[in-house]
């Protein structure tokens, strides 16, 4: 997921984070603590409702230098490939700093706006 929210404290007033979020029903919960565990980043969050819980990892480096090459190398299928694919030119444009012009702000959203239940094939 591409976040973005109003924020005077960031050059562009736009504070920009890659979210990998990974669901699961909550009966699952040792699968995705496996996961923080095999990847070395994320953590686990129960959801309010506690029926799914969550792999999440927010920080840059380990999305960019784990999540992204792990699932570059097992290929996603689905639908979900082409949120994958957007998720990576996301994270091609802040690794290259272009979330820090209005050109590169406008692509993010773009992305943004094009991902998950948005996405119209």
């Amino acid at each position: 997921m591409v976040n973005m929210r109003k924020s005077i404290t960031y050059k562009m007033n736009e504070q920009v984070r890659l979210i990998f979020t990974l669901t699961q029903h909550s009966r699952d919960e040792l699968l995705i603590q496996s996961l923080v565990s095999y990847f070395g980043c994320g953590r686990y969050a129960l959801r309010s409702n506690k029926d799914y819980g969550d792999f999440l990892v927010t920080t840059f480096s380990d999305i960019n230098e784990k999540i992204i090459p792990f699932f570059q190398k097992y290929e996603i299928k689905g639908v979900k490939a082409y949120d994958f694919a957007d998720f990576c030119k996301a994270a091609e444009i802040m690794k290259t700093k272009g979330h820090l012009t209005p050109e590169g702000l406008n692509k993010l959203l773009a992305l943004k706006d094009d991902m998950n239940q948005k996405r119209s094939l």
